[in-house]
């Protein structure tokens, strides 16, 4: 009973569900129909479902049936009017071919015209394409081969303007070619090729300054060095004015400029001028500019053509070009960087001294040319252009340039020993900094070198100096100069300063007092401080300033160079008392000529001696110290005269009998000194007189030494009145008054030694002497017990020696006895001398 009732559901499912299934499959696609009949076969009523699918195809069937069956009378009644219609078809598509032939053999030509029309149409529309396209691209070819024509001209500048507009401008609009491609990719290439080609020239041209600095150079300090001579001029025709004594030598240092005065027509430029051609020359030196080497080349012109600027020198296009080039390929940094790393290897090159340097005046100069040339060369960059260089970087140079530059001169002009190279060498440096300084640089290191220099100038022309007294007094006779007639006179009265209103008066010919040094020696010294004026000049120094340091080198020259020659030659071994005599003559006139020394430094300098701080010349000293010195040397030379007569001397001290004329050994003697002092008649009273003094006073006490020296053992009463002969002989010569200036017997007290020792034994008066010792109105007061005691045992002991056989005479024992009792007293005052 249950199962039925579980059945039936069943069915009626499947009924509901094959009903859907069947009007799917009439309302949908027969494509999209698969789905549908899996579901059939995947089901258990597939049986069923075929049974309903032919039920309802025969449903299908019928109602197509009654369909046909109501509509056939309509479908027969068509076809007979239609089998009507298909004969007139035929009819009509009879004639349609027969008129579709006839149309097409008659459209044939037409036809054929029509397809020529068409490719002329074809080509036209080809050609007008090709026309519009070519228009686009001709362009990029033009300008891409200018490009390779502006590169291959080197013209970088206007290649790389060109390159900015083929890729920017017209590339773009032609940018779907091949071609078009290819050229945008070598764009980047093409730019560093410029860059590459834009820094060789630029390489080239620092290269070119680098070996042309030294003309660069040479032509800026040939500018400057023609407006200082003209300044130099200006001043000697002012100092002429206000200077008449110094005149001749300004003459003379003006006759020098003059003639190392190049014949150049035109002059240098001023500051406005040339300012005005640094613009100028900005202006024509752009970019676009096609000439491109870097140092023009200038032959050497006739002197009368103008000498060209510095800048002249200079194409600075590829500089320019070049930091243009990098400016607009945004690489003006590293232009910058390199160019001044460069240019400072370069600045460290050129202030590298060569070692030989200072030899030659042409080793310094082309070492300032070269150093001026690199700075010329920077201070025209520094303004034509913007940052490539600035004031820091120049300043920094500079410094390092100067430091260099200082330290080479130091080291090399201390090996100068030529005046005349120390002199041009400053000259030089003075042209160098001034230069320098009209190109903004500072140069006052330079001139406080210079005053170290001047030291070493000045050591140097002592040096020299040196040499030309030396020769001055060696070839100097030492005899007064003779004159025949005026002219010979004022021309030495012109070379010194020397008035005598006898010697005026005096006939020709006569002579002056002192010798040809003395002129010449005067004429030196102020050709001397010509020499250290010289220097002086264009140091920027204060009159005073050049006034004290021309008086402190004249001083060394007067203290230490001629007092050194004069002292060298008063100590000669040759010299003799003649040649010593005029060396005080001639050094007195020196003396006083100093006055007239300080009235031409001052005229010179035009310095007041009173001003506050003005050095004093030493030439006083000088010539008082050199006088002394041979004054002390006619001393010792007449005393070493006097020692050589005195060898000659032979006194036989154990002679029986005494002579009858004083020795010719002394007479010789004192013909000498008579001839000798006769020679002192110019000299200074006082130096004669001292002379004549201590000449005596040697001879007396030489005398008294040959009486008194250990050799003579014993010596007999009648030698010394031969000896007392020789003695009275030089009284004679000294009361005959030898040297003017002598009060009374001043001369003859310089015997007065001897003359009391030998009356005390001539006349053996002991008790007197020995009663009256110590007391002043003592006869025998210059008479030392000593020399007594030592003179009477010479005597005791001849008188022992002689008389051996004679001492039983009464008189001999008695003077033996007085002999022994006077020495006995002698050592008692000795002894209480001594207490």
């Amino acid at each position: 009973m249950e199962r039925p009732k579980m059945a039936e559901p069943e069915s009626l499912e499947t009924a509901a569900e094959h009903e859907r299934i069947l009007r799917e499959i009439e309302s949908t696609d027969t494509a999209c129909i698969g789905p549908t009949l899996r579901s059939v076969y995947d089901g258990e009523e597939h049986g069923r479902f075929m049974e309903k699918l032919e039920a309802r195809i025969r449903n299908h069937d019928r109602e197509i049936e009654k369909m046909c069956n109501f509509h056939y009378q309509g479908f027969v009644d068509s076809i007979t009017e239609l089998l009507k219609v298909r004969g007139e078809a035929q009819k009509l598509k009879n004639q349609v071919t027969d008129t579709n032939r006839k149309l097409q053999n008659e459209g044939k030509e037409l036809l054929l015209a029509m397809e020529e029309l068409r490719q002329c149409r074809l080509q036209q529309r080809n050609i007008s394409a090709t026309v519009d396209k070519l228009t686009l691209c001709l362009p990029v070819l033009e300008m891409y081969s200018k490009l390779r024509e502006q590169m291959k001209s080197k013209r970088h500048y206007p290649a790389l303007k060109t390159l900015e507009h083929l890729e920017h401008t017209f590339l773009p609009q032609v940018s779907h070619y091949r071609f078009c491609k290819v050229m945008v990719d070598n764009i980047p290439r093409l730019r560093e090729e410029i860059k590459e080609l834009s820094m060789s020239d630029l390489k080239d041209f620092l290269e070119s300054i680098r070996k042309h600095s030294d003309k660069i150079g040479e032509t800026a300090m040939k500018q400057d060095c023609r407006f200082n001579q003209w300044k130099i001029i200006a001043r000697i025709f002012f100092s002429l004015l206000l200077s008449p004594n110094v005149q001749a030598q300004q003459q003379r240092n003006l006759d020098n400029i003059v003639s190392q005065q190049p014949r150049i027509s035109g002059g240098k430029k001023s500051k406005k001028e040339f300012s005005a051609s640094s613009e100028l020359e900005v202006k024509n030196t752009s970019p676009m500019s096609e000439q491109d080497s870097g140092i023009l080349d200038v032959e050497d012109e006739d002197e009368e053509e103008e000498v060209p600027g510095a800048q002249d020198l200079v194409d600075f296009s590829p500089v320019y070009r070049c930091l243009h080039i990098y400016s607009v390929l945004g690489a003006r940094e590293t232009f910058e960087s390199y160019y001044r790393k460069q240019r400072r290897k370069q600045a460290r090159l050129v202030l590298q001294p060569p070692s030989n340097m200072h030899e030659t005046l042409d080793g310094y100069r082309k070492y300032f040319n070269q150093i001026v040339g690199f700075f010329v060369v920077e201070d025209h960059i520094l303004h034509t252009t913007q940052g490539l260089v600035n004031r820091a970087y120049i300043d920094e140079l500079w410094e390092m340039a100067l430091s260099k530059t200082i330290a080479a001169l130091r080291t090399h002009s201390s090996y100068c020993s030529d005046p005349s190279l120390v002199l041009d060498l400053k000259n030089l440096i003075v042209l160098f900094a001034d230069t320098l300084q009209g190109y903004g640089f500072p140069v006052n290191q330079l001139f406080d070198m210079l005053l170290e220099i001047q030291d070493q100038y000045s050591e140097t022309l002592l040096k020299k100096w040196a040499g030309v007294f030396r020769n001055i007094l060696d070839s100097d006779n030492y005899s007064p100069i003779p004159v025949s007639n005026e002219e010979v006179y004022r021309k030495i009265v012109g070379q010194f300063p020397f008035q005598d209103a006898e010697l005026e008066k005096q006939p020709f010919p006569k002579k002056f007092p002192f010798s040809e040094f003395v002129p010449k020696v005067y004429s030196q010294i102020k050709e001397f401080i010509y020499a250290c004026l010289k220097f002086s000049e264009d140091l920027h120094l204060s009159s005073t300033e050049v006034d004290d340091m021309i008086r402190k080198s004249t001083n060394l020259l007067l203290t230490r160079t001629l007092s050194n020659c004069l002292q060298n030659v008063i100590k000669r071994k040759n010299v003799g008392l003649t040649e010593l005599v005029q060396i005080i003559i001639n050094t007195t006139h020196l003396e006083k000529s100093c006055k007239f020394l300080e009235e031409f430094i001052t005229n010179i300098t035009n310095v007041l001696p009173e001003t506050v701080h003005t050095t004093k010349l030493y030439g006083t000293t000088t010539f008082k110290d050199a006088r002394h010195a041979a004054e002390e040397e006619i001393y010792t030379n007449l005393n070493q005269k006097i020692d050589q007569f005195l060898q000659l001397a032979d006194y036989d001290w154990m002679a029986p009998e005494p002579g009858s004329r004083a020795s010719d050994y002394l007479v010789d003697l004192i013909g000498f000194l008579r001839s000798t002092f006769a020679v002192f008649t110019h000299l200074p009273g006082k130096v004669a007189q001292t002379a004549c003094m201590s000449a005596c006073k040697h001879l007396s006490t030489s005398l008294l030494q040959l009486l008194l020296e250990a050799e003579v053992r014993q010596l007999t009463l009648e030698a010394l009145h031969q000896f007392n002969l020789d003695v009275e002989e030089c009284e004679q010569f000294a009361r005959s008054g030898p040297v003017p200036g002598f009060q009374g017997d001043t001369l003859q007290l310089a015997f007065i030694d001897l003359r009391q020792l030998l009356d005390l034994f001539i006349q053996w008066d002991w008790s007197t002497y020995l009663a009256d010792y110590g007391q002043p109105t003592c006869k025998y007061l210059r008479v030392n017990p000593t020399t007594a005691l030592i003179l009477l045992e010479k005597m005791r002991d001849t008188s022992r020696k002689n008389n051996v056989f004679a001492q039983f005479r009464k008189n001999e024992r008695d003077k033996q006895k007085l002999i022994d009792t006077v020495a006995k007293q002698l050592r008692g005052l000795i002894n209480s001398h001594h207490s």
